[in-house]
């Protein structure tokens, strides 16, 4: 090629870089305006909305189900479990497709559900990469509500909390109730170096070091006499055992009843006696429900897996709860902690009063994540027993 062909070329590269350039700015700037304007960027709309004439408005059938996730969170706050009770009733997200965590998620963290959503938030700068844009540059837009406010703030505060909790520590904790004492003005409570006090930072609230740990104790020491409530939770532990074993074996004969109506369509089919489209007619809707099954099962397995080893550790527990008031002081800290971890889910210190949230019945899918066993079958349902102790009293 001679020297004019060559730079004729490389002037060809230099005007197609610039127009590139030039088209990537004037996108990103009709998007920016677009965003300021609170028009829509991609056409789509949020689980529950539908765009019509530039504002956001309900889609009733979508909006319903949305509602219902927000209030079945509040009530097993596990989003597998409120996946699984959608799929059961048979709702299906818009593409059709089951809900799973990470869908349910979604649709909880969005703020549309309040009457607010933000659009245009996020940037990426590489695969898989992203970072959140400037608020100047979102796009905001007033819609009418699906939840109230009060709602979608408690729904995602339990999900941050959730999230902080599955975060694996850097360092296991120093004291025992670290995390776990709240100040009743809604703050941590903390305890400084070489401080024999709990401390809350924002109000002054303060409670010895062996103040707290002797009302926990006196409080487990209750949790455990009362063998009614073990006998009622073991009971219902075998029987989730019984009932998820029979549903996971009728599970397992559904898939290979499936798979066996899938095979005798092709075999049909490869006969000759029905036609390419009579095949499809049958053998899709199948198909589909079978990846529904397959779907479901590992879930299914887990669960009767994590049940049968739940229910071995409780005879354990059982045996060793009794006594357990006498060893306490005994016991080394990450033992206690142990003990702690698994049992309370909070403690909020009040003045001259404490509140002690023993960890909620929680579902065989959060167990499985968490690996607290004794949580399941010791739990009290998150009901918060107020202790009014009087070997506690506010430090000055």
């Amino acid at each position: 090629m001679s020297v004019v062909g060559r730079m004729f070329f490389h002037l060809l590269g230099v005007f197609a870089q610039w127009e590139r350039e030039e088209i990537t700015e004037r996108v990103n700037a009709s998007v920016l305006t677009r965003a300021k304007l609170g028009k829509s960027i991609n056409g789509s709309a949020p689980y529950g909305y539908q765009w019509k004439e530039h504002k956001l408005l309900l889609k009733p059938e979508e909006a319903t189900i949305r509602r219902k996730a927000y209030e079945l969170f509040l009530k097993f706050r596990r989003k597998g479990q409120v996946a699984q009770e959608l799929n059961t009733a048979g709702y299906r997200t818009r593409e059709g497709a089951i809900w799973r965590d990470t869908s349910v998620g979604r649709i909880l963290d969005e703020s549309s559900a309040k009457g607010f959503y933000a659009f245009n938030t996020i940037r990426h700068t590489g695969s898989w990469r992203s970072e959140p844009k400037p608020e100047s540059e979102w796009g905001k837009v007033q819609c009418e509500p699906i939840v109230s406010e009060e709602l979608w703030n408690q729904v995602n505060q339990i999900i941050e909390e959730q999230l902080k909790s599955w975060k694996k520590p850097g360092k296991p904790p120093v004291h025992l109730f670290s995390g776990l004492a709240h100040c009743s003005c809604g703050h941590k409570m903390y305890v400084a170096a070489n401080n024999p006090k709990y401390f809350c930072r924002k109000c002054c609230n303060k409670i010895p070091i062996v103040d707290l740990e002797n009302v926990v104790r006196e409080e487990l020491k209750t949790f455990f006499g009362q063998p009614e409530r073990i006998a009622s939770h073991l009971q219902t532990a075998s029987q989730n055992l019984v009932e998820k074993s029979s549903l996971l074996e009728t599970h397992q004969r559904e898939i290979q009843k499936v798979r066996d109506e899938m095979k005798q369509t092709h075999r049909l089919y490869l006969d000759g006696e029905i036609t390419s489209k009579g095949f499809g007619d049958f053998y899709k809707p199948a198909e589909e429900r079978l990846n529904q099954l397959m779907a479901e099962l590992p879930k299914l397995e887990a669960e009767v897996d994590f049940l049968k080893v739940n229910k071995l550790s409780a005879d354990d527990v059982l045996h060793e709860a009794s006594s357990l008031h006498d060893k306490w002081a005994k016991l080394q800290t990450p033992d206690k902690r142990k003990i702690v971890e698994s049992l309370i889910e909070k403690i909020v210190i009040g003045n001259g009063e404490i509140d002690i949230t023993f960890s909620h019945l929680a579902s065989s899918e959060e167990l499985c994540k968490s690996q607290q066993q004794l949580v399941a079958l010791l739990g009290n349902g998150g009901v918060a027993r107020s202790v009014s102790s009087p070997a506690f009293a506010p430090s000055p």
